[in-house]
């Protein structure tokens, strides 16, 4: 059967403005020295795609280690992988929820926001993880809880669809915190080795985090989905009408 000339219009409509609207990496950090020294021990804060920054919070400090070791994150690059290695973790049974890493991201100019990361739990560190949000870079929110119940391993494409939050879009102040939680008795933390014991000198490890959105379409992207769309109803009314 041929396809009928207006249906063809209507379909490149709709492609002309499908490509800039697909999911694409707005900001992502690897951690990886710009320039490559052959060494994890060294690496960088500043994002290897878009911008953004990183604030350490509540007091724990930072190194950059092996992105490849207990069998690795995603990381492309295996020869030169570096993360982020966070320790310096709160007493057993104080400060829940107000320790880890915070990650500015403007969004300006963008929507349909998801988080995605690899993580690395050490033995001793806290199996119980939260993500949280914000729209005004100081309120933030839990999204969602995550759980290491093994010690020395990564937990890659960790993520958070934060698509449905309609505040997190083109907003200047995005920012997101991936943080230490209490255990299920919601009063002490609990070791990712089961058989291990918490400790405030444990790890945890972080690499590609990355922040996928689409462009906010323009004003002309949004007349020509529209009169696609248009063009398809008539089409539809028009075969019901025979």
């Amino acid at each position: 059967m041929k396809s009928h000339p207006l249906i063809a219009v209507a379909a490149g409509l709709a492609l002309t403005a499908a490509p800039s609207l697909r999911a694409q990496v707005f900001t992502q950090w690897d951690f990886n020295s710009p320039t490559g020294d052959a060494t994890t021990t060294t690496g960088t804060l500043e994002p290897s795609v878009g911008s953004g920054s990183i604030a350490l919070i509540g007091g724990v400090t930072s190194s950059f280690a092996s992105g490849a070791s207990n069998g690795g994150s995603t990381d492309p690059n295996t020869t030169d992988d570096s993360g982020l290695g966070v320790t310096t973790w709160a007493a057993q049974g104080n400060e829940n929820k107000t320790r880890g890493v915070q990650f500015n991201v403007s969004t300006v100019g963008v929507q349909d926001i998801t988080v995605s990361w690899d993580q690395r739990h050490s033995n001793s560190s806290s199996e119980y993880v939260v993500f949280q949000y914000s729209t005004d870079g100081t309120t933030f929110s839990d999204f969602v809880t995550f759980q290491g119940q093994t010690g020395d391993t990564w937990f890659n494409g960790r993520s958070a669809d934060l698509s449905a939050i309609a505040d997190v879009d083109d907003n200047p102040n995005f920012a997101f915190r991936i943080v230490q939680s209490f255990g299920a008795d919601n009063l002490n933390y609990e070791a990712s080795n089961q058989t291990a014991a918490y400790a405030t000198t444990g790890t945890w490890r972080f690499d590609m985090v990355t922040v996928n959105a689409t462009p906010v379409p323009e004003p002309e992207e949004y007349a020509a989905m529209a009169a696609g769309g248009l063009l398809a109803f008539a089409i539809w009314r028009r075969r019901q009408s025979r």
